[in-house]
């Protein structure tokens, strides 16, 4: 029988969220109804809310969650009714290309839910990123949950669904920073600090964060920087390399996704070192760069997304670092919340005065 819920949806581009009564069908084959605890309110919703995602509203809002499987459709067999899961955007199809390569974490056929959840009157809705988790339940492919130690606190785990992955990821599985390397973070917002907090659980020597805001470098000081560059009063370039000796970074990772932050991270990499692009640039955005550059300075030049993660593999490692008390997920929770508050969560966030607000149910 069809569940009815509260969820948190955008009707049309740029108007307010609104909370709204949510159809959420019996799981068919492959597929799982969930018991949202908490899901992270991220940057992306907003884009989705305003239409820079795609215009497919309405949007049911929010993807970055933890809850309990509360039921299962025929032929699922990873995961059973109870489990504590974190969900996940890359449900891995295991045939694709990328997959048969091994090379599943570049999945390009992932899994959605078949089915629709839709509004009372029967419009159907697009969950973002085929999770749709600021609602009390949500219908999902089976193999978009992640089974992970009931242990951890919901808000905590589900910031593992989205950026606090995609941070860790883009210094340790694209980056691969290792024992002793120095790495630069550009931009200190969730996603960035996450890529200096994967920085610190590798082992760098020198994780240098560099921001326009001194708050946040307070932040991300707490999170495992052991320098920090304003870079509205400093060159950030000259200040990296006077920090390296003169070298510049093994890693450099830009977490804002501008083409002046690009080429900050590009010019502030040591010769053969790597350069992460993590945060997400606007359709319109290039960059140029003298090619005689990108070949004399070799390394490598590289996108992250998701942080090349593979949940089944990274989000339970990560939950017992956690648990272990050596990965303060934490620290990324500014603030809980109700369903009905994350209209001014959005808020917050753009102006920048919290890492995370988490909706708790």
């Amino acid at each position: 029988m069809p569940y009815e819920v509260q969820g948190v949806v955008a009707l049309s581009k740029g108007a307010p969220v609104s909370l709204e009564t949510i159809i959420v069908p019996d799981p068919g084959p492959g597929e799982a109804v969930v018991d949202v605890q908490a899901c992270g309110v991220c940057h992306t919703d907003l884009h989705y809310r305003e239409g820079g995602i795609n215009d497919e509203f309405p949007f049911l809002l929010g993807h970055e969650a933890a809850g309990r499987v509360a039921a299962v459709g025929e032929g699922v067999t990873n995961v059973a009714v109870g489990d504590f899961v974190i969900l996940n955007w890359r449900a891995v199809c295991g045939t694709c290309r990328a997959c048969a390569k091994g090379k599943p974490w570049y999945c390009f056929s992932t899994h959605n839910a078949a089915q629709k959840m839709t509004l009372k009157d029967g419009t159907e809705l697009s969950p973002a990123l085929g999770i749709g988790a600021f609602a009390e339940k949500t219908l999902v492919h089976s193999g978009q949950c992640t089974k992970v130690d009931p242990a951890a606190k919901p808000e905590a785990a589900g910031l593992l669904g989205c950026g606090v992955m995609a941070g860790v990821g883009a210094a340790i599985n694209t980056g691969g920073v290792g024992r002793g390397d120095t790495v630069a973070v550009f931009g200190c917002g969730g996603v960035g600090d996450a890529a200096i907090a994967g920085a610190k659980l590798a082992g760098a020597s020198k994780v240098i964060a560099v921001d326009l805001d001194d708050r946040k470098l307070e932040w991300a000081k707490g999170l495992g920087a052991t320098h920090t560059v304003n870079s509205k009063e400093t060159d950030a370039v000259a200040a990296i390399k006077e920090l390296t000796g003169g070298f510049g970074v093994d890693v450099a990772i830009d977490a804002v996704g501008h083409p002046a932050v690009y080429q900050q991270a590009f010019d502030a990499r040591d010769l053969a070192g790597t350069v992460v692009l993590v945060g997400v640039p606007n359709p319109t955005m290039e960059i140029t760069l003298p090619l005689i550059d990108v070949f004399g300075r070799g390394g490598a030049l590289k996108s992250s997304w998701y942080g090349d993660c593979l949940p089944s593999r990274d989000f339970p490692m990560l939950i017992d670092l956690y648990l272990q008390g050596r990965f303060d997920l934490d620290a990324f929770v500014s603030e809980t919340i109700g369903i009905g508050d994350v209209e001014a969560a959005f808020e917050k966030m753009h102006h920048g005065d919290v890492l995370r607000s988490v909706v708790v149910f």
